[in-house]
């Protein structure tokens, strides 16, 4: 399957729930691929919306400048912001989406199992108890046996009209990677959201990782490992 990708400008943060318009482009154009960066922030399922203190609370993480986004995906809270990646593919496939959803989430973490081991980390697809916004498609590092997170993964399916009129089954897999960012920052904030949601649920900055955390030696420049991460996702992307 041959991607389009799609380019941002530079410097700029588009919004969590941004790549939903790749799904129209696939339609028509084929499929297309995006890496991009949000601002600072946490980003929750629509369930979030339901508790009774959801409002008061997204106006106190502003003020905070951790504003919460609602996305329309599954998952759980995820953090967003400076030296994480959100890899992005949305293509149209005939037939339910069952039948082609393992097979979607397994192509991207592909993609960034390969851009990992360039830098000699060796991640696998797996579950990390603890970790925030927990799934089987984690991309996880357990070469110590202690596994830990450094990528999450999430899909919306929609039905949208090609260039003809035809409605296509077209799916967006989303990637969020972990590269040069403070997981420990980011855990402590998703915490406090579920705590503040009325949520019981907690998460382990012991089962996250990001990448330049993992190398066999800490890059020099954080924001130039980004870059060359970002590189190897196109390679990734390119080739798969």
């Amino acid at each position: 399957m041959r991607f389009t990708l799609y380019d941002i400008p530079p410097h700029t943060n588009p919004k969590p729930r941004f790549d939903e318009t790749l799904m129209q482009t696939a339609a028509v154009r084929g499929p297309v691929a995006c890496i991009w960066q949000a601002a600072k922030g946490l980003v929750v399922p629509r369930t979030y919306q339901r508790s009774h203190t959801f409002e008061a609370t997204v106006s106190r993480f502003g003020e905070q400048g951790w504003p919460v986004a609602v996305r329309h995906s599954g998952g759980g809270v995820v953090p967003q912001g400076p030296g994480i990646l959100n890899i992005s593919l949305a293509y149209a496939v005939e037939g339910p989406p069952l039948d082609h959803s393992v097979q979607a989430y397994q192509r991207l973490c592909d993609i960034m199992a390969s851009a990992a081991r360039q830098f000699g980390i060796a991640t696998c697809t797996r579950a990390v108890e603890g970790s925030f916004c927990d799934g089987r498609f984690n991309l996880a590092f357990d070469g110590d046996g202690s596994p830990r997170k450094v990528a999450g993964t999430a899909q919306l399916w929609r039905r949208v009209p090609d260039a003809t009129g035809r409605l296509r089954q077209v799916v967006l897999v989303h990637g969020l990677l972990l590269v040069a960012t403070d997981v420990d920052e980011a855990t402590q904030k998703a915490n406090q959201l579920e705590e503040a949601l009325g949520n019981a649920r907690r998460y382990l900055p012991e089962r996250a990782a990001s990448l330049h955390t993992l190398m066999p030696e800490a890059p020099a420049d954080p924001q130039q490992f980004l870059n060359d991460v970002h590189q190897a996702l196109i390679a990734g992307i390119q080739s798969s």
